[in-house]
């Protein structure tokens, strides 16, 4: 039996993989490390309140898990300001893959974003780079990054660009194809079921999954569960 460590369950794409790994009989128990409790009652569950989330590297007996699955993410407009969206997009993954390399967890997976670049003008994918190349500095043994386009869900906060752009979405996705399939705007839920399959995965080191990846591996998950009914 596997246990999970989920960081940012309360996101769009972290409260899917909750309900994931609840329903996953391969696991028995999962973790929330969250700044406060949420109203949420399962077996399997464990909330972990973690209120400052500076005072991370004081969580390490939390990460004796198989899996993290780091879900943290924000927005410059949500945070305020540049150094604070750097805390929660570069130093608290960091900060936790740390934690998962100490205590020899079998798999880091997290959520990057397209165009993810250490050396970009965009600060947005700058951070994003910088956060992948720091991960793979790391003596972690196995380390997986999706890099999704646009996620098209039901965010609580309105973001009027995401709105429009998921309104679009469809002739924008007939589009894309070939090169430009990574470039398809992907559903959170595909995401985070790419993300439980690869709790699965045998392999080592470091792999990236652009968005076109990432829904082939959701699609495939689909279909070896009803495989296995």
């Amino acid at each position: 039996m596997k246990k999970a460590l989920v960081l940012g369950a309360t996101g769009l794409v972290g409260q899917e993989v909750v309900r994931l790994l609840l329903q996953d009989e391969s696991y028995d128990q999962v973790t929330l490390l969250v700044r406060r409790r949420l109203p949420l009652q399962h077996p399997k569950v464990e909330q972990q309140i973690v209120a400052d989330f500076d005072q991370l590297h004081d969580a390490a007996t939390y990460f004796q898990v198989t899996n993290v699955f780091c879900c943290l993410g924000t927005t410059i407009k949500k945070a305020k300001s540049k150094d604070a969206f750097r805390k929660v997009d570069f130093d608290y993954p960091l900060v936790a893959a740390k934690l998962a390399e100490k205590q020899q967890v079998e798999r880091f997976i997290i959520i990057s974003a397209m165009g993810a670049n250490a050396q970009s003008s965009i600060f947005y994918n700058q951070v994003k780079g910088q956060m992948e190349e720091g991960l793979q500095q790391l003596n972690l043994t196995a380390v997986h990054i999706l890099r999704p386009s646009l996620l098209l869900g039901e965010r609580e906060e309105f973001r009027l660009g995401e709105k429009m752009a998921s309104v679009i979405s469809p002739v924008w996705n007939a589009l894309c194809i070939g090169p430009l399939r990574q470039y398809r705007a992907i559903d959170a839920r595909n995401v985070a079921k790419a993300m439980v399959r690869i709790g699965d995965s045998p392999l080592t080191g470091v792999h990236t999954y652009l968005s076109h990846e990432i829904e082939k591996t959701a699609i495939e998950k689909s279909n070896h569960k009803k495989t296995k009914k």
